[in-house]
This record gives structure tokens, sequence and C-alpha cells, in this order.
């Protein structure tokens, strides 16, 4: 599927989608080495989607030494509100 495809689509929630990733790189070793190596390959796979080039996935193993915070952006593009308010979006 491509992402304009996969942006038509009424998806799960981000938290959702974020779950399932997770939850996929808990309980299957290779899959979590290559959600850290390769994101976009492991998103492609376990969701059935091809990120844009443009688009960056960083992945962060949690320790008990740190934490990490993820700030939404300030500004949002025409394209998206819209896909956020017919319920489509995942950001």
């Amino acid at each position: 599927m491509d992402w304009q495809s996969f942006a038509e689509t009424p998806l799960q929630s981000a938290d959702d989608m974020r779950r399932q990733l997770t939850d996929r790189a808990i309980s299957d070793e290779d899959f979590r080495s290559l959600l850290v190596s390769n994101p976009k390959d492991a998103i492609s796979q376990e969701l059935g989607v091809d990120l844009p080039e443009d688009i960056q996935v960083e992945v962060h193993e949690s320790d008990a030494q740190t934490l990490h915070l993820s700030l939404p952006v300030t500004e949002i593009g025409e394209e998206q509100l819209e896909a956020i308010a017919a319920g489509r979006c995942c950001c």
C-alpha cells in the first residue's frame, strides 16, 4: 500500500499503531532489531505501509536512566488538517 492510499483509509490511532509496533518488538527480537536498525522497513512489514522518503523515523531504546519525550509539530499542513478532520490521520 502506498502512502496516499494509506492516508485515505480509516486508520487505527497513532497510539494503537505505536502499541502494535512496541508489542511486536517486545515479543519478537528479530523484529526489534529491524525496528531499531531500519524502522521504515519494520513499519512497512508490520503495518503494510511504505512511508515517503522525506519522512524520518527514529527509534529509541529506553533504559532506566533515560526518559524520551516526543513533542508535536507546531504547524500543520492543509492535507494533514483534512486527514485529521476526516479521522484518517495517524499524527
